[in-house]
């Protein structure tokens, strides 16, 4: 059977969540598409974006909507303009991006398949309209955490400087 209804998200709609002063907000949940993808809207500000981390079960695909980020793998970098997509392809690439200008970044990010939303929803602080909230000082207590609730997503996560050693600099 057909469905007979499309999904339409309003603007400003969908929760959205600090998570290492980035916001990120759900256009498109997994709930919604059973599980197919997600589709994320982020606000990474100057200095902000994730550190080292892999999902070998997910493939991310970030449009850069505005600003710039750049993106580290164990094998390259690259400063993602306005206008660039990168892909990290289902596998477990270990990655990381960040917002090294002094501009907020806005990236769009497809998840296929769905679940780090829900990864997102269940780490992150719930705020509203886009507010940025300051990077958080993670106690070991809350790496632990953390490292507990990646674990059951699929994820693993790498020291801050765990790129920058692999590329030699």
């Amino acid at each position: 059977m057909r469905p007979t209804a499309i999904h339409v998200t309003a603007p400003q709609a969908g929760p959205e969540v600090s998570l290492v002063g980035d916001t990120y907000r759900i256009l498109v949940s997994g709930e919604q598409t059973g599980g197919a993808y997600a589709l994320i809207d982020m606000l990474v500000p100057p200095g902000g974006g994730p550190g080292p981390h892999a999902h070998a079960g997910f493939q991310e695909a970030f449009h850069v909507l505005e600003g710039e980020v750049v993106f580290r793998s164990e094998t390259q970098t690259y400063t993602a303009q306005k206008g660039a997509v990168v892909d990290i392809p289902t596998g477990g690439a270990i990655h990381s991006f960040t917002n090294e200008s002094n501009a907020l970044a806005h990236l769009l990010c497809l998840v296929v398949p769905a679940g780090l939303d829900r990864f997102f929803l269940e780490i992150g602080q719930l705020v509203q309209n886009g507010a940025l909230l300051s990077r958080p000082e993670l106690k070991p207590e809350d790496l632990a955490r953390l490292q507990k609730i990646g674990e059951a997503y699929g994820q693993e996560f790498f020291p801050p400087d765990y790129l920058s050693q692999k590329q030699g600099g």
